[in-house]
């Protein structure tokens, strides 16, 4: 029978081995050993142990569970060590499911129980400081915590410890897009990693300098590293670890032009990403899926992804890992703008007369809103509906669109299908911000003369309001097939004689909003 310590030692070896079931057996067997033998700190070390590997192995409860008893133990039998590392793990663990404050509040509980001599705790729980200004987007704070962690490591001759401060070193710099510095941190980490046979780390060093040489436009390297990274994490049947390294393969083939492979590869990560309730790198998949679409031309599929993506950051409360989530969020909504902006040129394509016309209501329509005083939301939600306003014009006829005379009462019916046909159009696609009054109501009038629904007063939501006022005077000041543009006095002669049509906030908000520093650029002003 071996001793409970050696084979605490053992399953340590097995887990840097990457051959996880026999590590957790191995610390299974210490536990139990050592509780037969009354070796309570080595119950608590190999609990504590055993829960890390769990927590990789999507078993969390079970690890928090764990990582509990540990520190009981620890506390009853008086060893301030054992119980500072615990605390440590938990705050870890709080951070991977994205419980910030409590985390922070069991790292600094683990330095005052450990103190700065704890056998590298001291390093640990900087490495963690570390990842939780990551997280915040707090790079510069998220280095200086890295260095202090790598001195620390040092001091102890800890070189796995080292080695991961290195790649995370190497992270925080290729999101600070210092690349040289990522290669050198990327490159220390993966000599320690292969010199101590460390597999998984081996695999991460891989992965994420794949990302580095990926933003430096090196694409053969990057697919090389994500391919070695992939079969790594294949032999530790890793599918989160796997997820990303498809996603990076796919976004490599999508930049190279190879769009069948590109779509193939990150649909797999997705899928990885789902089995293994990776709710970080479904995001991230479906974003870059999403940007796949758009230079595919297959916007409502981006769109449709791209909710996904938004959805799924705004629930990153859960397995949260080495991202800034606000910064995630902010350049997903840049990815929308830039999709809804080009699908609404495609729409004005089939009418030269109007090509520029949603982008000019898209700007006008949002200085409205600024004059309104209107929150941030509101603002994009009337800025993205501006763009998509004419979205259903797609199924209007053509000889219809660009007749060069007066419409029949016939063919006007059917320009007045356009706000029905959008909604339809964007039936299937559920979007954060609600899109979907704009588009149907643009054409609605404060006065209950408008289409399609009648509406009347305040029924017609201001966000409608706002969009079809200045839908009006762009389509009055622009060159149409069937008369020549109107100047700006005229275009606002008419305006004022039907102002009953929005109401009197909307009406002098849009009247404010143009005086000459704002009209928008691309407005004939005069003929």
């Amino acid at each position: 029978m071996k001793a409970a310590v050696d084979l605490l030692h053992e399953a340590r070896v097995r887990e840097r081995a990457a051959c996880i079931p026999e590590a957790v057996q191995l610390y299974e067997a210490a536990i139990s050993t050592a509780e037969r033998s009354g070796e309570r700190a080595v119950v608590a070390e190999a609990q504590r142990r055993l829960a890390v590997v769990l927590h990789h192995r999507n078993e969390s409860y079970r690890a928090r569970e764990l990582c509990n008893r540990s520190f009981q133990v620890a506390c009853e039998i008086g060893n301030d060590v054992l119980a500072a590392e615990a605390l440590n793990t938990m705050g870890g663990l709080a951070l991977r499911t994205g419980e910030m404050e409590e985390a922070r509040t069991f790292f600094l509980r683990a330095l005052e129980r450990g103190g700065t001599t704890a056998h590298g705790l001291e390093a640990r729980v900087e490495q963690n400081l570390g990842i939780l200004a990551n997280i915040r987007g707090q790079l510069v704070d998220a280095v200086r915590h890295y260095e202090r962690a790598v001195a620390a490591y040092r001091a102890v001759n800890d070189e796995h410890g080292s080695a991961t401060a290195y790649v995370n070193l190497g992270i925080a710099h290729t999101d600070l897009r210092q690349y040289d510095w990522a290669d050198s941190y990327f490159s220390k980490s993966a000599d320690i990693a292969e010199r101590s046979g460390y597999v998984h780390l081996q695999g991460m060093c891989l992965a994420n300098h794949a990302e580095a040489h990926f933003f430096r436009g090196r694409y053969d390297e990057a697919r090389r590293m994500s391919e070695a990274a992939l079969a790594i994490f294949d032999q530790l049947d890793s599918r989160a670890d796997k997820s990303e390294a498809y996603k990076m393969i796919g976004m490599v083939y999508r930049e190279t032009g190879r769009a069948a492979l590109a779509e193939s590869r990150l649909r797999t990560a997705i899928e990885l990403a789902v089995s293994a309730g990776s709710v970080l790198n479904e995001a991230e998949a479906a974003r870059e899926l999403a940007l796949l679409m758009q230079t595919m031309g297959r916007n409502q599929d981006a769109l449709t992804l791209l909710n996904t993506a938004h959805r799924l950051f705004r629930r990153l409360d859960a397995r949260i890992d080495l991202v800034y989530v606000g910064g995630k969020v902010s350049e997903l909504e840049t990815t929308y703008f830039d999709v809804v902006r080009e699908w609404g040129q495609s729409i004005e394509s089939a009418d030269s007369y109007t090509f520029g016309h949603c982008e000019r209501v898209a700007q006008s329509a949002l200085a409205v809103a600024r004059e309104l005083v209107l929150d941030d939301t509101t603002q994009t939600t009337i800025r993205l509906g501006a763009y998509l306003h004419d979205l259903g014009k797609v199924r209007v006829p053509h000889e219809i669109l660009n007749k060069p005379g007066p419409l029949t009462s016939d063919e006007f019916e059917v320009v007045q299908m356009h706000p029905l046909w959008g909604i339809e159009l964007l039936a299937a696609v559920e979007f954060p911000w609600d899109l979907k009054p704009i588009i149907r109501w643009h054409h609605e009038r404060y006065d209950g003369t408008g289409y399609p629904d009648r509406l009347r007063g305040d029924e017609i939501p201001v966000a409608a309001q706002i969009v079809g006022i200045v839908d009006v005077y762009d389509a009055l000041t622009t060159e149409r097939s069937y008369r020549p543009a109107l100047s700006h006095e005229a275009a606002m002669q008419e305006i004022e004689r039907c102002r009953g049509r929005w109401s009197e906030p909307v009406y002098d908000a849009f009247v404010s909003s143009l005086h000459p520093a704002t009209i928008s650029p691309g407005i004939v002003l005069s003929r």
